[in-house]
C-alpha cells in the first residue's frame, strides 16, 4: 500500500465570523466559500468531508509532486482570496457578515502517510493515526492565519527543503506537541499582494437622464437594515410580490452586485440582474433590472431606503421602463405604466401588511 495525501484547506476566523454576525447572511458567506475552495481543487483530491470551516481532502495511494502541490495551494489562495475581493466590492448589504468577511484568512494543511478506510452508510472515509495527526496539525503555533504546513512526512516525501523560497513561498521550520508526541513541520506564511486575484465584473451605477416612469412612497415599522434583507432575500418574495408565480435564484448566495434571478409570471421568465445608482450619504439603495419584460425593452426599479429611525423607513421606488419604437412608447403612455403602477403598489402594500404583522408579533414575544 503507498502513501496517501491528506489536505485540509481551512477557513481561518469562522468561529468568531458566525458568533458575531448576522446567522443566515453568514452560512451563505461561509457555504459560497466553501464551494470555492472545492472548484479549486485541480489535483482531483476526493472530498472526504465538509467539517465546518474546513474541507478534508484525500488522494489514496497517490502523492502529487511538490511543484504539483505549492500550484495545487497557490491556486486555492488565489481562488479564496479573489472571492473574498468580490463579495467585498460588489456588496450591498451593511449586514456585519457581509461587511466583515474580507477579514477572512486560509490556511492549508496537508499531511501524507498510509491510509485505513472505513464505510458509514455506504460512504467511505479515511481514519486511523494519519487522521489524527492531520487534524492535530491544524492546532499548531505558527503565527498566523494565513499559511500553507506540511507536515515533515510530507515534506520528507515531495523533496521540500526548510530553505526553499520563492516569490509566494518562504518555509520555515516548526514544531509541537501532541499529547506528548513531537510533530515536525514546514510552513509558509502567505503574503496576499504576491497573489494574481482575478479581475471580475463590477456594476456600473446606473445614470438616467429623464425622471421615472412612476414614483411610489411607503413608511415601515422596520429598521432600514430589515427592509433590505427583505427586498434582496428573493426567498421572500412570492409573498409579496404581486403576480409572481416563482423566483428561481441561488439560495447559497448573498445578494450582490451583478446578482441574478428568474422572476416567473403567468410562466414566462423575466431575466433580472442587481444594478445600483447614487443616492444620499445615509440611504440604502437595491436596484434591478430585465431586457426580457413584454412589451417593453427594458425595466429598472430601484427601492432606496431611507433610516427615520432605530425601527422605522421610508422606503420610495422608482420605477423606469423603457421602449424604443413609437409604438412601444404610446403603449407604456397609454395602457402598461398604469398596470405596472397598479401590481407594483399592491406589492408595495402586501410587503407593509407583511412586515407590520411580523413586527407586531415580534413585539408581542418580546413583552411576553
Amino acid at each position: 500500500m503507498g502513501k496517501s495525501l491528506l489536505f485540509l484547506p481551512d477557513i481561518s476566523g469562522f468561529t468568531e465570523f458566525v458568533q458575531t454576525t448576522e446567522v443566515e447572511h453568514s452560512q451563505h458567506v461561509i457555504s459560497e466559500l466553501l464551494e470555492v475552495l472545492i472548484a479549486a481543487n485541480t489535483e482531483e483530491l476526493q472530498l472526504a468531508e465538509v467539517e465546518g470551516d474546513a474541507l478534508f481532502f484525500y488522494k489514496e495511494n497517490d502523492v502529487p509532486s511538490l511543484e504539483r502541490l505549492l500550484a495545487l495551494s497557490e491556486h486555492i489562495f488565489t481562488a479564496f482570496y479573489s472571492h473574498l475581493k468580490l463579495l467585498e466590492k460588489n456588496r450591498i448589504c451593511p449586514c456585519s457578515a457581509c461587511s466583515s468577511a474580507p477579514k477572512l484568512q486560509l490556511k492549508i494543511i496537508a499531511h501524507c502517510g498510509e491510509l485505513q478506510f472505513l464505510t458509514v452508510q455506504n460512504n467511505r472515509k479515511p481514519f486511523g493515526s494519519e487522521v489524527i495527526e492531520a487534524h492535530r496539525l491544524m492546532k499548531n503555533s505558527v503565527d498566523s492565519d494565513n499559511y500553507v504546513l506540511f507536515s515533515k512526512e510530507l515534506a520528507n516525501t515531495i523533496g521540500l527543503s526548510g530553505n526553499y523560497q520563492s516569490k509566494l513561498y518562504k518555509f520555515e521550520e516548526g514544531t509541537d506537541i501532541y499529547d506528548g508526541k513531537r510533530l515536525d513541520y514546514l510552513f509558509s506564511v502567505i503574503d496576499n499582494n504576491n497573489l494574481k486575484l482575478r479581475s471580475f465584473l463590477t456594476a456600473n451605477k446606473v445614470v438616467f437622464n429623464k425622471p421615472p416612469s412612476f414614483i411610489l412612497e411607503q413608511e415601515f415599522p422596520v429598521s432600514a437594515a430589515e427592509l433590505l434583507e427583505t427586498l434582496t432575500n428573493y426567498g421572500y418574495r412570492s409573498k409579496w410580490k404581486e403576480g409572481v408565480d416563482e423566483i428561481i435564484f441561488n439560495v447559497n448566495e448573498v445578494t450582490r452586485l451583478g446578482s441574478e434571478h428568474v422572476c416567473v409570471v403567468n410562466e414566462k421568465h423575466l431575466d433580472f440582474v442587481v444594478i445600483t445608482k447614487e443616492v444620499k450619504p445615509g440611504q440604502l439603495v437595491y436596484g434591478e433590472m430585465t431586457k426580457s419584460p413584454v412589451p417593453l425593452d427594458a425595466l429598472y426599479q430601484f427601492y432606496i431606503i431611507t433610516p427615520l429611525s432605530a425601527d422605522r423607513c421610508k422606503l420610495v421606488l422608482e420605477m423606469y421602463l423603457e421602449a424604443k419604437s413609437p409604438l412601444k412608447k404610446l403603449a407604456i403612455f397609454l395602457i402598461v405604466k398604469a398596470v405596472f403602477k397598479k401590481n407594483v403598489a399592491k406589492g408595495i402594500d402586501t410587503l407593509f401588511e407583511l412586515l407590520s404583522s411580523k413586527n407586531a408579533v415580534s413585539e408581542t414575544m418580546y413583552v411576553k
